[in-house]
């Protein structure tokens, strides 16, 4: 039983309301993705994830090794190496062998969408549609990515697959409320200021892919831009990493104090070594779309966060502060770093990356600080102390 419910509140739209207590950190809610992918640059650079669930897909020696391009780097307490409990089951496809974390992801995936989107022997054809249109958007949308036109394909897949499409239609139409009146903005932000000529190629693509009768409905230039709309409003970024997993849980292993120290030097010296070659790319990434998680507003002071604690695309939603009955049920767009940022700050990336202002708590009471940026306020900070400098 759902202790939330979603309202519609008077000029605001949705909302996710509390209808009971939470305390802090109680989970309010776990949910499967509609449909979750890949990015596209994430497979390219060989980042090895379950096709369905986005498990990694690397033991944690592999994936050091391989993000610090290091054949050599050792890792301690292997042991504790999160992989053990699921890498002996990994599997393929028997026809394309795009591989999955365990014969029930296989299942699953066969289940919902992989009969369709399979491609066999054509999966490494560079000229196959499917293959053509994923290289036309990896040339317009560069990492870090914030989408993937393989959502779109999977979807499509789940359509033709699926044996009840009005209900199908009907879920992802619930998507489509929060793209009204923003689709230039959200094409700007995804594809860049050539986003016109850009999402003319994109569609031709898109329509070479799925030429059939059965995608007629999709494939008019208004669908089209309504699929990208709801890619790019309403999907959430999923990340697995078997490295900060493997982190975690000997960070809290019961160690004696030197023993913790010299485990502290390991770590750095291991997130060293990566940040070279990997840099900030350390995860596996993806995005999926969740019909409830949607449906959660920003707050510069949110009260909940969206977590991704098996290591796959499931998501949990806990409390971050205790929550009343009553309560809107809010989550942060923004990184812990850009919220402590000003006000103006704030308020340029939700527009630039989401398409709204933001008037939570936190920012009506900044509305009457500055208009400026961090960045500015930072520069007139240093102003300042030159100016001091130069005084004394």
């Amino acid at each position: 039983m759902n202790h939330f419910e979603i309202r519609e509140i008077p000029g605001k739209g949705r909302a996710m309301i509390a209808t009971k207590n939470f305390a802090a950190n109680e989970v309010i809610f776990e949910e499967e993705p509609f449909v979750s992918s890949q990015f596209s640059w994430n497979t390219a650079y060989g980042y090895a994830a379950c096709d369905h669930c986005m498990r990694p897909l690397e033991t944690l020696l592999e994936n050091v090794r391989r993000l610090a391009s290091d054949p050599k780097v050792e890792v301690p307490l292997l042991q504790h190496d999160p992989t053990a409990a699921w890498v002996a089951q990994f599997t393929q496809c028997p026809r394309c062998k795009v591989r999955y974390c365990s014969e029930d992801c296989l299942m699953e995936a066969q289940k919902r969408y992989h009969r369709v989107a399979c491609m066999g022997a054509f999966r490494l054809d560079d000229s196959h549609p499917i293959n053509v249109l994923n290289e036309t958007w990896k040339k317009m949308h560069y990492p870090p990515e914030t989408g993937t036109i393989m959502l779109i394909v999977r979807l499509m897949a789940m359509y033709q697959q699926s044996s009840k499409k009005s209900e199908f239609l009907e879920q992802l139409q619930s998507f489509q409320a929060l793209i009204v009146n923003r689709e230039q903005k959200i094409y700007h932000k995804m594809l860049g200021e050539n986003f016109e000529n850009q999402m003319e190629q994109l569609y031709r693509a898109f329509c070479h892919a799925f030429a059939g009768e059965e995608f007629a409905s999709f494939t008019t230039p208004d669908a089209f831009k309504t699929l990208m709309g709801i890619m790019g409003t309403n999907s959430q970024g999923i990340a697995t990493s078997v490295l900060a997993q493997w982190v975690t849980k000997v960070s809290d292993l019961p160690l004696p104090d030197a023993d913790k120290a010299q485990l502290d030097t390991v770590i750095d010296e291991i997130y060293a070594k990566v940040g070279e070659f990997a840099g900030e790319f350390l995860n596996n990434e993806g995005s999926g779309l969740y019909l409830l998680q949607s449906k959660i507003n920003h707050s510069c002071v949110p009260n909940s966060c969206s977590t991704f604690p098996y290591s796959n695309d499931i998501v949990v939603l806990k409390a971050l502060t205790p929550i009343q009955e009553g309560d809107e049920i809010c989550i942060s767009y923004l990184d812990e770093c850009q919220l402590e940022r000003s006000r103006h700050s704030r308020h340029k990336v939700l527009r630039e990356n989401y398409i709204f202002v933001c008037q939570c708590p936190k920012c009506r009471a900044q509305a009457s600080d500055p208009d400026e940026t961090s960045d500015e306020e930072d520069d007139d900070e240093m102003d300042d102390y030159d100016e001091d400098d130069d005084m004394n």
